[in-house]
């Protein structure tokens, strides 16, 4: 090994270098470039953190049409070496993991909002009524990122007593299923140093709705006023898009946090197996319907409706289930080609057969 590979080793270690990124970077630093981390990207630029510090690069040479393919915040990449002027990402290496979502855009576009995430934090905060869904679909592509999805119900201290908060504690892991739900207040500190113990194995994505609190949860965990924090609207609740780019924190108890801004879309993004993760009793009780193919609407033998008539599995975690399953089957089909007509040769066959019902219904088949 170099003596420059030693020292990137030792100095980004921090930051989550270890033998893999050494394998992968190999290649590039036979040609004398520099192994750094992504911090943030704005403007066609991105700080980049190196053994030699945080330099500023362009990231001209590494903005393909494909969204997926841009350079994002945790990505590791390799920039030119210092007397370049200017910098520029030349490439970045292979994501483990990534957190991407469906843009509201309609050409139905992916974006990549964290990249390499060993944890997706996601902010809920108590000053508001529980939204399950939208806590089901942020968990939806948290399991689907690859990541270790994890609840945080921020604000606690808020909550009037202990047994409400229990309540709302148990509410959010009846829809969470293998995921750790962790009440947290930056106020009174309460939580934070479990959340701090979890996310110090490695890089975690904060992740929620404007207001939730997230810069005050980061300021916590880094231990220090490093993200601006304002006031939510008495109005509503609701607050104002405090981080307006994504940024990669060092946390003192180790570990990387990325900070991003408050997302008010959470579309999903072939996010299959992660629904399947998130409704895991439901897809459990699937395997003993009928029809393998069952779709948990009116047929014969199934067990997952069988589940709801008996009070086993509420009403709206399957409601939910099927919302997310339709909207992951359009995104998918809007992308690939082989699942569209898939999805319209399966609209074709439930068409005639509903036709064919129609018809015997009505005495004209027997």
């Amino acid at each position: 090994m170099s003596s420059s590979s030693t020292s990137s080793s030792l100095l980004l270690s921090a930051y989550g270098w270890d033998s893999y990124w050494e394998t992968e970077f190999a290649p590039y630093a036979a040609r004398g470039l520099v192994a750094g981390r992504v911090l943030r990207v704005d403007r066609g630029q991105c700080d980049v953190v190196t053994a030699e510090g945080t330099v500023r690069a362009d990231t001209e040479f590494v903005t393909p049409r494909d969204p997926l393919k841009v350079v994002c915040t945790g990505d590791w990449v390799a920039v030119d070496p210092d007397g370049a002027d200017p910098r520029y990402v030349q490439a970045y290496l292979p994501r483990r993991t990534s957190f991407v979502r469906s843009t509201s855009s309609k050409r139905s576009e992916g974006q990549v909002l964290a990249a390499n995430v060993d944890h997706s934090i996601i902010a809920v905060p108590l000053t508001a009524e529980l939204d399950l869904a939208r806590i089901e679909r942020f968990l939806a592509l948290g399991w689907e990122s690859g990541g270790q999805p994890v609840v945080v119900l921020t604000k606690a201290d808020l909550v009037p007593d202990a047994a409400t908060l229990g309540h709302l504690v148990e509410d959010v892991e009846t829809s969470a299923p293998g995921v750790q739900v962790l009440p947290v207040s930056s106020t009174t500190g309460e939580g934070v140093d479990i959340l701090s113990a979890v996310v110090s194995g490695g890089t975690s994505v904060l992740l929620g709705q404007s207001g939730a609190g997230k810069s005050t949860l980061a300021n916590a965990l880094a231990g220090a006023d490093i993200m601006e924090v304002q006031a939510i609207r008495d109005v509503d609740g609701k607050g104002r898009h405090t981080t307006t780019t994504r940024n990669l924190i060092l946390l003192p108890g180790g570990g990387v946090l990325i900070d991003t801004p408050g997302l008010r879309g959470v579309g999903l993004w072939d996010a299959e197996s992660g629904v399947g993760q998130v409704f895991s009793e439901i897809e459990e009780l699937a395997a003993d319907c009928r029809f393998h193919d069952c779709a948990h609407a009116a047929e014969p033998g199934c067990a997952v409706l069988a589940a709801v008539e008996d009070g086993t599995l509420p009403e709206r975690r399957l409601d939910s289930y099927r919302k997310l399953i339709r909207e992951n089957q359009r995104i998918v089909a809007k992308t690939d080609a082989r699942a569209r007509a898939e999805m319209r040769r399966q609209w074709r066959l439930r068409g005639a057969e509903g036709r064919a019902a129609v018809d015997i219904k009505r005495g004209r088949l027997r």
